[in-house]
Parts: structure tokens; sequence; C-alpha cells
């Protein structure tokens, strides 16, 4: 028994390849800090820059979509976080069009490891830690100047808003990243899903006209990003079919997403002939 025990200690956990590859990526990204740190500035720059096109359009308003420039900094706030959360963990599957088109997807799937997660777990892109930085920064004054109450709801929502919205976020990648086993190259289409999702995330559901509330509230449901949570923690009613508390429902909201993606990334992988046709 002492024996099997001890054997089980020594095997190599099934997490030690991923974490391995992972463990390179972050020392590679440290070893030239000048350069680490030029890459993170200019996210911080992105990321202020993207805040200043909203400042600009909103602080001349009353409100935007029925909220004010604190609830939209708010608003923000919260889109960024998850959309940064998600493009620093799985935003590099914007390159799988590159590897289809050079096969070196092919060596994904030598390895007895299944290749979403291989290709998930293959990268990691510390820079991104920039933007995201400027988003905690903007959800932080936004709850504090927007009148959102300090409440025990309220934290417990946005705990749960912010993995929700990095899972739907992450799942529209699978989808873009999906639909390239067909198109190869097509990242402009695909950046549809990313980008545009990130874009509409950050707007209030009230400017969208009722067909595409339907398509960013249900189809590709970013409202559960962002909108819907912040019109819950100011106490504000939602527009019609798009109630406050559906918030609460945003988990939901990135099953569906993922389910999708996951059905969508096994008929592409499928439809894969290798990079030689």
């Amino acid at each position: 028994m002492a024996e099997t025990l001890t054997q089980q200690q020594t095997r190599p956990s099934r997490l030690a390849p991923y974490r391995a590859v992972l463990g390179s990526r972050l020392r590679s990204q440290r070893a030239y800090p000048l350069s680490f740190a030029l890459d993170l500035v200019s996210a911080v720059l992105i990321g202020v820059v993207e805040f200043a096109e909203m400042w600009v359009i909103v602080h001349q308003l009353t409100s935007f979509g029925g909220l004010t420039l604190n609830a939209m900094i708010l608003l923000f706030g919260i889109a960024n976080v998850s959309w940064s959360l998600a493009d620093l963990f799985v935003g590099h599957l914007d390159t799988i069009p590159v590897y289809l088109r050079e096969g070196r997807l092919e060596a994904f799937y030598l390895r007895p490891q299944p290749v979403l997660l291989q290709l998930l777990t293959s990268e990691i892109s510390l820079r991104r830690l920039g933007r995201l930085s400027v988003g905690i920064a903007c959800l932080v004054y936004g709850f504090a100047q927007s009148g959102a109450p300090l409440t025990a709801p309220n934290l417990a929502l946005l705990a749960l808003t912010i993995p929700s919205g990095t899972a739907i976020f992450a799942g529209l990648f699978v989808w873009a990243g999906s639909l390239q086993f067909f198109l190869v190259n097509a990242p402009e289409f695909c950046n549809a899903f990313t980008y545009g999702g990130s874009y509409a995330a950050g707007q209030p559901l009230t400017v969208f006209t009722p067909a595409l509330r339907v398509v960013f509230g249900w189809v590709f449901p970013v409202t559960f990003v962002a909108y819907l949570p912040t019109i819950a923690l100011l106490g504000l009613p939602g527009p019609d079919w798009f109630p406050a508390w559906l918030a609460w429902c945003a988990p939901f909201a990135a099953l569906w997403v993922w389910a999708v993606a996951l059905l969508l990334w096994r008929w592409g992988s499928r439809h894969y002939q290798s990079g030689g046709g």
C-alpha cells in the first residue's frame, strides 16, 4: 500500500503539461523587462483611449441610454474587466488562421490531449494586464460615484458578474476560432464576434434597435456582461424583455455561449483536413 501511495505521489498530474507550457510563456515575456514594460504601457494607453472615446460622447449628455456619466463609467469598467480577463487567457485564439494556413495545427492533433484545451493553454499575454488595470479603475470609480449601494447583494452580484462575463467573452473567442475551420482566412468576420461583442457590451441596451437588442441580448448575450448588472446595481428598471433581475442569470448565458462554442468547435475540428488538404 505504501508503494501505491508513493506511485500516486510521483505520478505527474494531468495538468502538468499545461502548467509547463504556460510557465515557459510567462518566463519568456519577463525575460526582457523594458520590452515588457512598453507592452504594458501600450495596453494601458489603448484602454485610456477607449475610455476617452466613451467620455467624450457621454459627458455632453444628461444621460445616455438612461444612464448618467458615472453609471456609464461603471458599465465601461465591468465590460472591460470581463473582456480583458478573457483576452488575457484566450485572446490568442485569434492566431488560429495562422495555424491553419501554415499547417501548424497538426502538432496539436498529435499530442494526447484535447486540441481545444491545448490551444487555450498554449499562450498567455501579460501585456493585456495593462488594459485590465484601466477596467478595474473604472469599475471602482464608477461603483463609488454612481450611487450604487455597497451592500452584500451588490457585492455578490459583482462576484457573479465578472466570472460570467469573462466566460461569455471566452466562449465568443471559441465561436470565432471554430468558424476559421471553414473560412480559413477571414479574421475580420470573426472579430465581429469578439471585438464587436466587446464594444456592444459597453453600450446600454436601450440605444440599440429592437432587432439588435435580440441579437446582443439573446443570440450573443453580451448584455448580460455589463448592462444588466449595472442597472441591477443601481436599482434601475430594464427595458422590455430585459428586467434588471436577469443580471443574476449571467451564468446561464455563459453556459449557452459555451454549449454553442463546443458544438461549433467539434463540428469545425471534424471538418479540418490538415494544412495540405
